[in-house]
């Protein structure tokens, strides 16, 4: 395939994450005196950045949503990868994509300074041209601000650009900003009403789609 602009989604795309995200929900709902939520409940709120996260963490709680913010966010910042992995095929796929002359970047609705200090943790920030999270731009996903700075930083035409997440929001930046978009089946998301231009049930099924 031609060389193509392949923006990834980060938790449940790249990272299993849910471990870590939960510990930070539960460390700040400790504060508070109040109990802690399973990894399938806090699962379930991830995906529309970390401000959703928290209130959906807080519901029926008479909780300061931006002190409790406050919170979560300098516990997870430096709890970020004590049980965080990467997707089985993710660090060789992501190096194949790279090899075979198509540009890599990151796209996800987490802050942006822990979203870069996990790649950097795990080797994996050099082979993106670009990484963008929520505060990097003005709006999060699904609003295309992200997906149009990650064109303008590549220069890269939209007729060859991908959005690959596991989450309906992955699928409406791509709608929103006019590129294609995958769908990875493995992660924690999930599609909706959206249909993807494509669909993988590992990441190793994607690499050899692009290469």
């Amino acid at each position: 395939m031609d060389s193509q602009l392949i923006i990834f989604d980060l938790d449940g795309t790249l990272i299993d994450s849910r471990a870590d995200l939960t510990a930070g929900i539960n460390h700040m709902r400790e504060q508070y005196g109040l109990e802690p939520l399973s990894l399938e409940t806090v699962s379930g709120y991830i995906g529309d950045g970390v401000r959703k996260l928290v209130e959906r963490s807080l519901q029926g709680a008479d909780v300061d949503v931006d002190d409790a913010l406050a919170i979560n966010k300098e516990y997870y910042v430096s709890h970020s990868t004590v049980h965080t992995s990467l997707y089985e095929g993710v660090e060789t796929g992501l190096k194949e994509l790279a090899g075979a002359g198509h540009t890599l970047a990151v796209l996800t609705n987490k802050p942006g300074d822990p979203s870069r200090a996990i790649l950097k943790h795990f080797g994996l920030d050099s082979l993106f041209t670009v990484i963008i999270g929520g505060g990097d731009v003005p709006n999060l996903k699904p609003a295309p601000d992200g997906i149009f700075r990650c064109l303008e930083l590549a220069g890269a035409e939209s007729s060859k650009v991908w959005m690959v997440g596991d989450h309906h929001t992955d699928l409406a930046v791509a709608k929103n900003a006019g590129v294609r978009s995958a769908l990875v089946e493995y992660g924690f998301g999930h599609a909706a009403d959206y249909k993807p231009d494509a669909q993988f049930a590992s990441f190793a099924d994607l690499v050899g789609y692009f290469v």
